[in-house]
């Protein structure tokens, strides 16, 4: 599928203004300046995408939040972050040292919180400017290497996914993140209309 020029400046513009509001609200959480990087948006096989994540995350165990998401669009939303990102943000969100039998037990419960909220900001984001209703399944946290996540098994050979795919730093506590959303290409050409409506 080829997008045209404009069509790709809209959904970068469209996921940058979710991604400044969802990085705005952890801002207030972690109070260190947040950076944010321009999202990659391309089209991919599923395993083009994860080549794609192996080689932007690396091959290690990452920790994800994803959150699926129907109505208008249907697709997935991940937040994923580096195992050593995860421990960092976790320790400054609760007070615990890292290492701590503690902050292992708050680990998942606090970072389900945190995808909740920035995979919400993003999403919310969109559905708004787009004025399209949405529907969120409850936030699932997973650990696990990216070739072995169970949405990318889930997904067939011949689906074309839209990658989505934006990363934010705090340099300061060098916490980073992506955060990746995948539209099912069957709804895609109900996001590119709702996007040319708004236009």
């Amino acid at each position: 599928m080829k997008l045209t020029t404009d069509q790709l400046d809209a959904l970068k513009e469209l996921v940058n203004i979710g991604v400044g509001q969802a990085a705005a609200m952890l801002n207030e959480m972690i109070e260190f300046r947040i950076q944010l990087h321009i999202p990659v948006i391309k089209f991919l096989s599923p395993q083009l995408l994860q080549q794609e994540l192996v080689e932007r995350l690396g091959a290690q165990q990452i920790s994800a939040v994803e959150l699926d998401f129907s109505g208008s669009f249907k697709g997935t939303a991940e937040l994923f972050f580096p195992t050593e990102s995860a421990a960092t943000l976790v320790a400054i969100l609760t007070g615990e040292e890292v290492g701590s039998a503690e902050l292992d037990s708050l680990k998942i419960g606090t970072l389900t919180e945190v995808g909740n909220i920035v995979i919400n900001g993003v999403m919310g984001s969109i559905s708004n400017v787009l004025e399209q209703a949405l529907r969120y399944e409850v936030p699932n946290y997973v650990e696990d290497k990216i070739d072995h996540l169970v949405f990318l098994k889930n997904l067939d050979e011949s689906t074309t996914i839209l990658l989505a795919q934006a990363r934010f730093e705090v340099e300061e506590l060098q916490i980073q993140g992506d955060i990746v959303l995948f539209f099912n290409v069957g709804s895609f050409n109900a996001l590119l209309s709702a996007i040319e409506a708004v236009g």
